[in-house]
């Protein structure tokens, strides 16, 4: 059988089509290494044109709505299409926030006090206030790369937020104060562990995208213990999720050394200097090597059905 040519899909029409072209073109470039590969661009919420179950195998880059959500793994299944990377029903459930605390939090990873509601139906400041204290994280309940977050610190910018919800499910946390930590996990095992410290305090959009308003520590500078235990929740969260292949996730380290879960991504950052890579340098695996390991399990199944 002929080797199978590795698809890289990437941008979309979420709102962060922008990065996902990034990340495309650095895997493409990093899987050509190794494999056939052809890059595809994705233009709408439907499969590109000239995928071929029996010559392509996907990596996907595509980030936020329809490419994270489980809308691109669905129309990928049902094409009879092997794809890297979380399927439809693991993706639908890490893209909804509350859905993630819910599923970890059952299996006994602690996540922030927290409440879920939309915007025709939200509640009252004093109310929230009351429950969650007058510092809050908001943001949508289905949207990635801190698209929407806000930080509120007063009971005033509490009032000032929800009044400005016009549409949409949204999630609201206890803000955590503490160390910021990301752990990418490959097949399911946790690779090494990552501090992210922006220099504004918060990890939004900005301090994401622009450079050096970020500083990151690879690996973080942690006692073992506490690095050993961000792996083993790490490792729970990924199960609990039904997460396949791999996954970067994300937690709060107060200053007591209580650890939160943040957020599951299912579909993270591709470029070179992205917090997976970054996380698999710690490891050992360079870029390159690590597109190989992302994408090997698919290529496995690929190999399974064409038998």
């Amino acid at each position: 059988m002929n080797t199978p040519v590795i698809a890289v899909l990437s941008g979309g029409t979420s709102s962060e089509r922008d990065v996902s072209l990034g990340s495309g073109k650095s895997a493409a470039l990093a899987l050509a290494f190794s494999s056939p590969t052809r890059k595809f661009t994705v233009e709408g919420d439907a499969l590109p044109a000239g995928l071929d179950p029996a010559r392509h195998v996907v990596f996907s880059t595509l980030h936020g709505t329809f490419g994270e959500d489980g809308g691109m793994q669905r129309l990928l299944e049902a094409a009879g299409v092997q794809y890297a990377g979380c399927d439809a029903r693991g993706s639908d459930l890490c893209f909804d926030k509350w859905r993630t605390r819910q599923a970890v939090a059952a299996q006994g990873v602690p996540v922030a006090p927290g409440r879920n509601f939309t915007a025709a139906h939200r509640p009252a400041a004093a109310e929230l206030a009351r429950e969650l204290g007058d510092q809050i994280v908001l943001k949508p309940n289905r949207q990635g790369s801190s698209v929407g977050l806000q930080i509120i610190t007063t009971r005033a910018g509490i009032d000032i937020a929800l009044a400005g919800l016009r549409q949409g499910d949204w999630v609201a946390e206890r803000r955590i104060l503490g160390r910021e930590l990301t752990v990418g996990l490959l097949r399911g095992r946790a690779m090494g562990v990552v501090e992210i410290a922006p220099k504004s305090g918060v990890f939004d959009y900005s301090s994401k995208y622009t450079k050096g308003l970020t500083e990151y520590f690879a690996p973080a500078p942690l006692p073992e213990e506490i690095t050993a235990e961000v792996r083993r929740v790490a490792e729970t969260a990924f199960a609990a999720c039904g997460c396949r292949d791999y996954a970067r996730i994300d937690f709060m380290l107060s200053p007591g050394g209580e650890l939160y879960l943040l957020e599951i991504n299912t579909l993270p950052g591709m470029k070179e200097t992205s917090l997976l890579p970054m996380s698999a340098r710690c490891v050992g695996l360079d870029f390159n090597a690590l597109c190989r390991e992302l994408v090997a399990p698919a290529l496995d199944r690929h190999r399974l059905a064409a038998r």
